[in-house]
């Protein structure tokens, strides 16, 4: 199945990668043109795997992203002249532990790991450093533990501010260029939150948090049902259910099960979004925005989100995107095996609990129905075609 993921121009060298990011802003990790090549040496050529394999592990098949992220890093790997070992874990704990230590046996040369549970594979990488195997953490932090060589991501607490100013937009209380308005409110809210085990929940929370506190302490925003804290807001797995029942249950609790306002919800990811909007329906606050519906946000522009935002369901999403993740893994991947260290963006954000682990940050986009085109579509991500039908062709 072609995804946009996997329109992802052919990867032939570090070299190219390197060029490629410096276009988009940066000079991206893994510019191994450095000393070696100053002093007259001789720096290993970009995009030689011949005899290496990098061992990647995705936490599951259930997300379009996650299979999409997982095929163009090995796309890319392979273009580089890799052998590649592409698994997903089920968003089962120990079958990705497993997969990671079958790696090892297997005799990878580095692995990428999106981790299920941040906290779940101190043993793994212990063994990992004690093979000289560097390991890179892909989206999601690997916490507690010191055997955490990078770490390749977006600005995950920007991501949040996003989440939160798009709902603020929704709502009117901003102007899509971040302009306060005249509205006063008071908008009534609910706020929900990804898993707590992932790392990247707590940046978002934060940087959605910090965004709206402002406007829950006017009285411009309330949250009727008091559930404040990410605690009480989280959704285990990220799973699409779970939030739908929530959703119905804070509105039999605190909406008399769909009869009292609620303009707007905050939601982490655009799986999460589809639930709370299907509870809303359901519960008769109508089918679209324009008809009453609430101002629900997402994240990570999946098409079946990005169709619902074209038809007025959903009002936005956050664009993160991830063709570049995959891109700066492979720098990062290849910059390890020539013996050189991944440039980092970022030394100081990234604390595990036992380092701050060096990072590569990537930026990412709101999209609204009306910068669709400009965003998903011109840039390759989405066709009109996928749009349209709301399914990945």
């Amino acid at each position: 199945m072609s995804t946009p993921f996997r329109r992802i121009f052919a990867i032939a060298t570090a070299g190219t990668l390197v060029l490629g990011l410096s276009a988009c802003g940066g000079e991206g990790a893994g510019d191994t043109s450095g000393d070696d090549a100053e002093n007259g040496g001789t720096a290993a050529p970009a995009g030689d795997g011949e005899d290496l394999t990098v061992g990647v592990a995705m936490p599951t098949q259930t997300s379009e992203r996650w299979i999409a992220d997982g095929n163009s890093v090995q796309e890319g790997l392979e273009e580089a002249g890799y052998t590649v070992d592409l698994q997903f874990a089920g968003d089962d704990i120990p079958t990705q532990s497993q997969q990671i230590d079958q790696m090892i046996t297997n005799g990878a040369d580095a692995l990428i790991i999106a981790a299920i549970d941040g906290t779940a594979l101190s043993s793994q990488l212990e063994a990992a450093a004690a093979a000289d195997i560097p390991v890179i953490a892909y989206d999601r932090l690997i916490r507690d533990s010191e055997n955490v060589d990078f770490y390749v991501t977006f600005d995950n607490y920007n991501v949040g501010v996003q989440q939160a100013t798009s709902l603020l937009v929704g709502l009117g209380v901003l102007d899509e260029e971040g302009n306060e308005t005249d509205e006063a409110g008071p908008f009534s809210i609910e706020l929900f939150a990804g898993s707590l085990d992932d790392n990247n929940a707590h940046f978002f929370w934060q940087g959605a948090m910090d965004t709206l506190q402002p406007y829950l302490d006017s009285g411009v925003l309330e949250v009727p049902s008091g559930q404040m804290d990410i605690e009480q807001a989280a959704t285990l797995r990220w799973q699409q259910e779970t939030a739908q029942k929530r959703m119905e249950d804070l509105l039999t609790s605190s909406y008399g099960g769909g009869s009292e306002e609620l303009h707007g919800v905050l939601s982490p990811y655009d799986g999460l979004s589809r639930g709370i909007i299907t509870a809303l329906q359901n519960a008769g606050y109508g089918t679209t925005v324009a008809d009453g519906l609430p101002v629900v946000s997402g994240q990570d522009a999946e098409i079946a989100s990005v169709k619902l935002i074209a038809d007025d369901v959903q009002f936005a999403t956050i664009f993160k995107d991830t063709r570049l993740l995959a891109e700066q893994a492979i720098v990062s991947v290849e910059a390890y095996l020539q013996g050189e260290e991944p440039e980092a963006n970022d030394t100081e954000t990234y604390d595990n609990g036992v380092k701050v682990v060096p990072s590569y940050l990537l930026e990412s986009e709101i999209v609204y129905a009306d910068n669709i085109q400009t965003a998903l579509v011109d840039s390759g991500y989405w066709t009109e075609a996928e749009v349209e039908s709301g399914v990945a062709e």
